[in-house]
């Protein structure tokens, strides 16, 4: 059983990283530290926060494959990537998460430049 999970974690974690290679470079660097930084701090996590985790990650997935597949056929439009958060969600989130996406919604904002994927010391070239 436990096999069965770590293979599911693991194929959602290379599509993630996978689906960002067709971003723009400064929201691959960006995405892609997230992921980093969220499958390994949820490495210890308990089963109930596990399976929501997971859900919430395929249903990221699945928005920005199909937002990937959009630009690959609209390639001079400019894509909005993400979804707005519901006000449901939003509510749903504890003091952490809220911290989390504030910091995220931080990162995100900062003008291009700020973001560098040569820059990155993480970055395979």
């Amino acid at each position: 059983m436990a096999g069965a999970h770590t293979a599911r974690v693991r194929a959602l974690y290379k599509r993630l990283l996978r689906l960002h290679r067709r971003l723009p470079s400064d929201l691959r660097l960006l995405g892609d530290q997230y992921v980093k930084d969220e499958f390994r701090k949820n490495k210890v996590a308990g089963a109930s926060e596990t399976a929501r985790f997971l859900e919430e990650w395929q249903a990221y997935a699945d928005i920005l494959q199909t937002q990937v597949m959009e630009s690959a056929k609209q390639p001079m439009e400019k894509i909005r990537y993400g979804a707005n958060l519901t006000a449901n969600k939003l509510q749903s989130f504890n003091e952490q998460q809220i911290g989390q996406l504030y910091e995220l919604m931080q990162e995100a904002t900062k003008p291009n430049h700020e973001f560098s994927i040569e820059n990155d010391p993480h970055h395979k070239k």
